[in-house]
């Protein structure tokens, strides 16, 4: 009876659609710098929509192994670039489609690589204005720092968000971290809020630990681009949804793997905002937020 099967199997493997094997086989190797909850987040949303087979390669943990020599061992049908790190490593390879997240600014490090595309942690400045308009009516003047190194692309979007929902702004340039200080103090009785760009030149230890003192001595609300801040004393922030990203470059890997050319895959920024609020440092700035737009946050008590 078992021969008979096995007879009959084999003489149906022929008139199995090719893309049916094809699918039990895709394999996706997703490259990543180190173990962190954000990246484990976005794999985990990554997964929820798409279920081929991943190997999971973490630049940390290979020892300075060659990791576009291991991929090209493995010979995946995708590659899965989490981080800047990651994408620095893998935009060399041009044979087998890259999908990235988990990146502020693909276009820094990307020469217009046709077979690369993803999601980038971007939300639009105007969608992250609108929020805080929302949450804070009364504010008209804003003040931001920037590399234009760095964040020129951002600043610039800043200032069209401005003018289109009607806030000044007041955007200064910073060329070296010492800058920092001196420029904030500037804008003491300038500005209603301060914008945190995800700028390494104005964010580092010193002047963040000078900004977050500037905030609370002139009830200056600070907003910034993740939570991580507001638990240290901005107001607010407005982030991103890591498991969503990773939801966004499921579905964009889940198109490449049915056949879709990756030219034909739109890079996109996240869809999906996060907003932090720190009630703790509202009381001490003397703010009073909606109860509405609280209720659509996530709190700092």
């Amino acid at each position: 009876m078992i021969k008979r099967f096995l007879i009959i199997v084999s003489l149906l493997i022929p008139f199995i659609p090719c893309h049916a094997l094809s699918e039990a086989r895709q394999e996706i190797v997703a490259v990543q710098s180190m173990r962190v909850a954000p990246y484990e987040e976005a794999i985990k949303g990554f997964k929820s929509l798409c279920d081929a087979t991943i190997t999971r390669l973490v630049i940390s943990e290979l020892k300075g192994a060659d990791v576009v020599e291991k991929i090209h061992e493995i010979r995946p049908d995708l590659v899965l670039a989490i981080g800047m790190g990651a994408l620095s490593r893998v935009k060399a390879i041009h044979d087998i489609p890259v999908v990235y997240l988990m990146i502020l600014d693909p276009r820094s490090i990307l020469s217009g690589g046709r077979n690369i595309t993803g999601v980038s942690m971007n939300i639009p400045q105007e969608r992250q204005l609108r929020t805080l308009s929302k949450a804070l009516p009364d504010i008209k003047t804003i003040g931001l720092l920037y590399d234009p190194e760095r964040t020129g692309y951002l600043a610039k979007g800043a200032r069209n968000a401005a003018r289109e929902i009607g806030l000044k702004l007041v955007a200064n340039e910073v060329h070296r971290s010492r800058e920092v200080p001196p420029l904030i103090e500037d804008m003491r009785g300038k500005i209603d809020v301060f914008w945190m760009l995800p700028d390494l030149t104005v964010i580092t230890p010193e002047t963040v630990e000078f900004l977050l003192l500037f905030s609370l001595e002139n009830k200056i609300p600070i907003l910034s681009f993740s939570e991580k801040y507001v638990e240290l004393g901005a107001l607010m922030s407005i982030g991103i949804d890591t498991f969503d990203m990773g939801c966004q470059a499921g579905d964009m890997a889940k198109a490449i793997l049915s056949g879709r050319d990756v030219t034909n895959v739109q890079q996109v920024d996240a869809r999906k905002a996060v907003m932090w609020i720190n009630l703790k440092v509202a009381r001490k700035l003397g703010i009073t937020i909606d109860e509405k737009i609280i209720r659509k946050a996530r709190v700092i008590n």
